[in-house]
């Protein structure tokens, strides 16, 4: 009898061709999809703007068909909004960058949909990330590892995925090219093989990020003072909300030299700014660890960090501080600056030995371990 799994299909081409690849491979595959948007976001965009709108389940469920397989819609709107949205909407509240994502495929996509796999009997979920599972039988530990194509690699927002989890995952795109994806969806018929890709986050699919902040978090939107470094006053800004580190456009300033955003405080209501060079970074002190190919970190150790996304991998040593925090120590000054609020995701070659999240910044002129901004 051929394995069962669960896919979970978005309605994109990514998830319906992993859908389609397992079919091919003799699982025998279920469709399921997550309702996550609340009823106040549901049909207010068009369609190539979305991701997980109630279009794009339409669009599953049509995959669902095409491919022959069963396919059962789960509503998740409720937990996504107080597990995802609101801690987004508060993080900006706070002066962080958060990222959604991360906190989505642990708690929405991988915890909801396993759950319900596993009330099916299912004991398999798949999923359209560019990425791949490796174990180590040295330490006996299940590791998410970078995928072959670099420029759609997904590992750095699969960091806090539980070994569980991963003992049940299978990410059947983790070996292959977006070329290759549409080319295979292609031949299996579907009609998502040319449906663009959204690049927003799932929530803010027009992109108006402060739009969608105002109308949640008006006090995080009271104007206040831009200061130097020194304590200058410049000008005014339109609220912490308004801004993320490393900020350029729209501070409103007249400056002979070019501002950004250095620092972000909430408590006085302050944006602090100062010229490119002040933006770089030594070190940042990271909290809220998840340890994935390592049960935890006894001691310092070499290893490779991203610190946004779309960032390349930087040489870093990795220290433990007390609190349970660690100091990352960046063997070059980061240009450019570090946003608290982000990940920072911990590598070893192209396996994932951890992550957590940035919680203060060190500037580059300073030693490493005095004050952080």
């Amino acid at each position: 009898m051929p394995e069962s799994v669960v896919v979970a299909m978005s309605g994109g081409v990514d998830s319906s061709t992993a859908a389609y690849l397992l079919k091919e491979a003799g699982f025998s595959v279920i469709g399921m999809t997550l309702k996550t948007w609340p009823k106040e976001l549901c049909d207010t965009v068009p369609r190539h703007q979305t991701c997980c709108s109630t279009r794009d389940i339409e669009d599953a469920r049509l995959a669902a068909s095409q491919l022959g397989i069963p396919f059962y819609v789960v509503e998740a709107s409720v937990r996504f909004k107080s597990e995802v949205m609101d801690p987004f909407v508060e993080g900006y509240a706070q002066g962080l960058t958060p990222n959604p994502c991360v906190v989505c495929n642990r708690k929405v996509k991988s915890g909801i949909l396993l759950e319900k796999a596993q009330a099916l009997g299912v004991d398999r979920l798949a999923t359209g990330h560019y990425a791949g599972v490796v174990w180590d039988e040295g330490r006996g530990r299940y590791a998410v590892r970078q995928a072959a194509d670099p420029n759609k690699d997904q590992s750095y927002v699969l960091f806090q995925l539980s070994q569980d989890q991963l003992s049940r995952l299978l990410f059947p795109l983790g070996e292959m090219t977006k070329a290759q994806v549409r080319a295979a969806a292609s031949r299996a018929g579907l009609k998502v093989a040319d449906k663009p890709e959204s690049m927003e986050l799932c929530f803010i699919p027009d992109g108006d990020t402060q739009g969608f902040l105002r109308a949640r978090a008006p006090g995080a939107f009271v104007p206040g003072p831009i200061l130097d470094r020194r304590g200058n006053l410049l000008g005014t800004h339109q609220g912490i909300g308004a801004y993320t580190v490393g900020q350029r456009k729209g501070l409103g300033i007249a400056h002979p030299r070019p501002l950004y955003v250095l620092e972000l405080d909430p408590g006085e209501n302050r944006v602090i700014v100062g010229e490119e060079e002040e933006l770089a970074v030594r070190s940042c002190r990271v909290k809220d660890l998840h340890w994935m190919a390592i049960p935890s970190l006894e001691g310092p150790i070499e290893a490779l960090v991203k610190i946004r996304y779309r960032s390349g991998k930087l040489p870093a040593r990795l220290v433990p501080e007390r609190g349970g925090e660690i100091r990352v120590e960046f063997l070059q000054p980061v240009e450019g600056g570090v946003s608290p609020g982000q990940a920072a995701v911990f590598y070893e070659g192209d396996v994932v030995l951890g992550g957590g999240w940035i919680a203060r910044a060190i500037p580059g002129s300073d030693p490493v371990g005095s004050d952080p901004i």
